[in-house]
């Protein structure tokens, strides 16, 4: 909490997932995969423009087209194939109610987002927090980064190693994972880089206070 405090009154509230619908952060979660979320705003508005932001609608369209469509969020053909393959799991499954869909328990939620092809850990877990607003600590670069510079975490521990340590360390509370975790998402982006702003970072009086 101590990290969390220090980020907090250096950014202060992220309110983050920057999304109208839930749908529309399910898509973020997915297209956001390895590309900067200015390249996912842009393929997301392409979507509303082509008034595809709805389950039923996205799984009717042919998927080379889909692909031009996202194809300022990079690898777009893959991502098309991935995001079509959650939204056909919705529609077959829940017939595109993603109230249905967020009716499961977290971890039977998850277990469910993890069974379709192209969802992993960190997208699913998105879909969780961001969408269906449930207690869920989502890992990323910056998180991991952080934590091992901090001496919190080994270089090889992998990512249900990392989210451990928050579910176990933090009250389970939505709305502070929420923040927490855009909250590594500002140091990261302009402090915790490749090459590291301690100096300047919020969270550079705790390196080394902590390791071990």
């Amino acid at each position: 909490m101590r990290y969390y405090h220090a980020l907090l009154d250096k950014f202060g509230s992220r309110n983050w997932w920057p999304a109208k619908t839930p749908f529309e952060v399910c898509i973020g979660a997915v297209l956001t995969q390895n590309t900067a979320w200015k390249n996912v705003v842009r393929a997301i508005d392409n979507l509303k423009s082509a008034s595809l932001l709805d389950p039923l609608t996205l799984s009717a369209i042919p998927i080379e087209e889909l692909a031009q469509i996202i194809r300022p969020a990079g690898y777009y053909n893959v991502k098309a194939k991935r995001l079509r393959n959650f939204v056909d799991h919705l529609v077959m499954e829940y017939d595109g109610n993603l109230d249905r869909l967020f009716s499961l328990p977290v971890d039977a939620l998850r277990m469910d987002l993890l069974s379709i092809n192209g969802v992993g850990k960190e997208t699913a877990d998105s879909i969780i927090l961001y969408a269906a607003d449930k207690p869920i600590f989502v890992v990323d670069t910056y998180t991991k980064r952080v934590l091992h510079r901090h001496g919190l975490i080994t270089e090889n521990a992998d990512y249900d190693t990392i989210q451990d340590i928050f579910h176990r360390n933090l009250p389970q509370d939505k709305d502070l994972f929420n923040d927490f975790h855009a909250q590594f998402v500002a140091v990261g982006h302009h402090y915790c880089r490749t090459t590291p702003r301690c100096a300047e970072c919020p969270l550079g009086r705790f390196r080394g206070s902590d390791a071990g």
